[in-house]
């Protein structure tokens, strides 16, 4: 709806899974866009974008960054780097705040939160988690640097009258990431949890010097089939979409997931189907099934997520097979 008109906005993070999704969209839809780049190349040239070098860790480059932008998207994070999160997730969020500040006429400062902030997949939650949650990182770097990044946006809001919108995100999925996740040879992940190096038997490792692979059906010391919310990056950018300009979005926040969440009997078996390969179980202890509510981000942004379980599966197939070069 765009209701404060809002036509140039700056990205942080922008050359990132998330930031190139939303950086392409916004151009595409006429925007004006800045953006900081540290290292990694963002491979987007168009007439409407201005790729500014720089870290976000320096408050020099952030402000020229910044520029005339009536809105930011604040995208910069890592994982679990001990050497880095706190210079890019804690001081880089904080200098972009900070600037926003020092213009005192953002319209908008919208942050790219995570559900990593209340504790999903290593504490008990017997509810869908809302927004009502409380802040409660697992544990690691970047959890806890999703906690401080709320909290920092969340009392720029309260001193400065920051006009602030966080998206909770799910873990985004995009092109065949699915795939790899549903795959016996998903080793060492980036976050615990994520992978499947700790909980491999002498049969399931048989399988891998075989050369062979399997479908993982992850389960708990009950033998029941884990469930787990993630999200497509298409949701995603639809929900930074509605929610860029939206003034009843200003001071608040949004879980953005898939429609439902999925199992991983169910997910395994509909894979397995598609592509032939067998399914195998892994026996992972110590998680916990989540479920999270979206109910807000539909009432209020009027977000249709689109893409389930199946879809994100049929998608990721689709793109395997796309023809080289696209």
């Amino acid at each position: 709806m765009n209701e404060l008109d809002i036509r140039k906005i700056t990205v942080f993070g922008g050359s990132g899974k998330l930031g190139r999704a939303l950086i392409a969209h916004f151009l595409d839809r006429g925007f004006e866009v800045r953006t900081l780049v540290h290292h990694r190349p963002l491979g987007i040239v168009d007439d409407n974008l201005e790729v500014v070098r720089g870290d976000v860790a320096q408050k020099e480059d952030v402000a020229e960054a910044l520029g005339d932008a009536e809105a930011v998207i604040s995208l910069a994070t890592t994982k679990e780097d001990p050497d880095t999160f706190f210079e890019v997730s804690v001081r880089g969020t904080f200098n972009v705040l900070d600037a926003c500040r020092e213009r005192g006429d953002i319209k908008q400062f919208l942050l790219a939160g995570g559900d990593a902030a209340v504790g999903i997949w290593f504490y008990p939650h017997p509810e869908p988690i809302d927004e009502s949650h409380p802040l409660m990182a697992y544990p690691g770097y970047y959890a806890f640097s999703k906690v401080l990044e709320e909290v920092m946006a969340y009392q720029y809001h309260i001193q400065y009258a920051l006009p602030t919108t966080v998206l909770r995100m799910s873990w985004i999925f995009e092109k065949d990431d699915i795939l790899n996740h549903l795959s016996l040879q998903n080793r060492n992940p980036a976050e615990k949890g994520h992978g499947w190096d700790d909980y491999l038997t002498d049969e399931h490792k048989a399988i891998l010097a075989a050369g062979e692979n399997r479908i993982p059906i992850l389960v708990n010391e009950q033998d029941q089939p884990y469930r787990r919310h993630i999200v497509h990056i298409e949701d995603v950018v639809q929900a930074f979409d509605l929610a860029l300009g939206l003034t009843r979005a200003l001071g608040e926040t949004f879980h953005i997931a898939a429609p439902a969440p999925f199992q991983y009997d169910e997910a395994a078996q509909y894979l397995s189907h598609k592509t032939g390969i067998p399914t195998c179980r892994i026996v992972a202890t110590g998680y916990h099934s989540f479920e999270i509510n979206i109910a807000k981000a539909r009432k209020v942004l009027g977000y249709k997520p689109q893409f389930d379980i199946y879809r994100i599966i049929d998608a990721a197939l689709e793109w395997e097979q796309r023809p080289p070069g696209q």
